[in-house]
């Protein structure tokens, strides 16, 4: 398995135990010289907080783990492509690489509505489809589940 293999089985681990929290199933990871800073799901039910994406946790625990609110050189991997908030957050985080499994079709910050090509001062390297058929398949036995 490769590195973002191995990184992206971390992210899906926490989305399952967002899944099992009745949360939707997004994990992410946040990684900085092959090394895990933070690992994160969404709890925005338990939270009772719109903005407790898995993406924006993740980043606030790494940031507190270096003592920087900015994160040059941090990798995120995420299991779906994240929503508009979640790119522009990566975007002030000052994150270096992205890397998605399943694109976002309603939502998604990155392909969809293009949040990072309209950033002036910070460019995120982005790559997408690393587990894609699993990510797809937990978030949509979510959704079925919900209809």
């Amino acid at each position: 398995m490769g590195t973002d293999e191995y990184f992206m089985s971390v992210a899906i681990e926490e989305a399952l135990k967002a899944e099992e929290e009745g949360e939707v199933p997004v994990g992410a990871v946040c990684v900085y010289k092959n090394e895990i800073l933070s690992r994160a799901h969404n709890r925005v039910i338990a939270l009772k907080d719109a903005t407790a994406h898995a993406e924006i946790e993740a980043m606030r625990e790494a940031a507190k783990k270096i003592g920087n609110w900015r994160l040059p050189g941090v990798w995120l991997y995420v299991t779906i492509e994240p929503c508009i908030m979640c790119a522009s957050a990566m975007i002030h985080f000052r994150i270096e690489k992205l890397i998605y499994g399943a694109k976002e079709e309603r939502w998604g910050g990155v392909e969809k509505y293009g949040i990072f090509k309209q950033s002036p001062n910070h460019k995120i390297e982005v790559v997408s489809g690393v587990k894609e058929e699993e990510c797809k398949k937990i978030i949509k036995r979510f959704f079925e589940g919900k209809r």
